[in-house]
């Protein structure tokens, strides 16, 4: 049995992906993507217009395999405060997770200019992330929802900055006891 090999745009996603995450967007050219992608030049450019194309598309896909982490553990949830603190549930995952390097999107936006294809996705995915708490806390029935979505983004991103800077997994479960603090002591109407 022959098994079908993965078209060029698929093998130069898969090359970017890992060579992105673990190197930096900066740092990789696109000779070496070409190189690990094991395809001609002229696959990249028939595939993506260049590294900016590509860059945005390996961010796009880090961004709905959040999304869809996200998804799963909040799938079959009810409450809306346990549905808050699933989403830490699914950063444990991520950052227990094999070749864990932090969060791509501030890894690539961190030397990018601020109209960049780098920022542009970190914009899209806080957006998402950020209406994401604020729905759920609206949906709870706290009295400052937006409050109490900002602090549950600070503890996330706190959570992840320090999986990655000080190489504690476990700063996902000590933030999902945070969160639950803050959910516990937040007022609702």
């Amino acid at each position: 049995m022959t098994t079908k090999r993965p078209s060029a745009r698929e093998r130069l996603l898969d090359a970017a992906d890992r060579l992105f995450y673990a190197e930096g967007v900066h740092t990789v050219g696109i000779d070496r993507l070409i190189e690990e992608a094991g395809v001609a030049k002229g696959s990249l450019f028939y595939n993506f217009s260049g590294k900016d194309d590509l860059v945005a598309a390996y961010l796009a896909g880090r961004d709905e395999r959040r999304r869809a982490r996200i998804a799963r553990h909040t799938e079959g949830l009810t409450d809306p405060v346990e549905k808050l603190l699933a989403i830490f549930d699914a950063l444990h995952e991520a950052v227990t997770s094999p070749g864990w390097n932090g969060c791509a999107f501030a890894n690539a936006s961190a030397e990018a200019a601020p109209d960049s294809v780098e920022a542009v996705a970190q914009r899209t995915y806080r957006v998402w992330f950020s209406d994401l708490l604020l729905e759920l806390a609206t949906e709870a029935g706290y009295a400052d929802p937006a409050g109490v979505a900002g602090r549950l983004r600070l503890i996330y991103d706190g959570a992840v900055a320090s999986s990655r800077i000080d190489a504690h997994p476990a700063a996902a479960l000590v933030a999902k006891d945070l969160a639950r603090l803050v959910l516990e002591a937040a007022p609702r109407t």
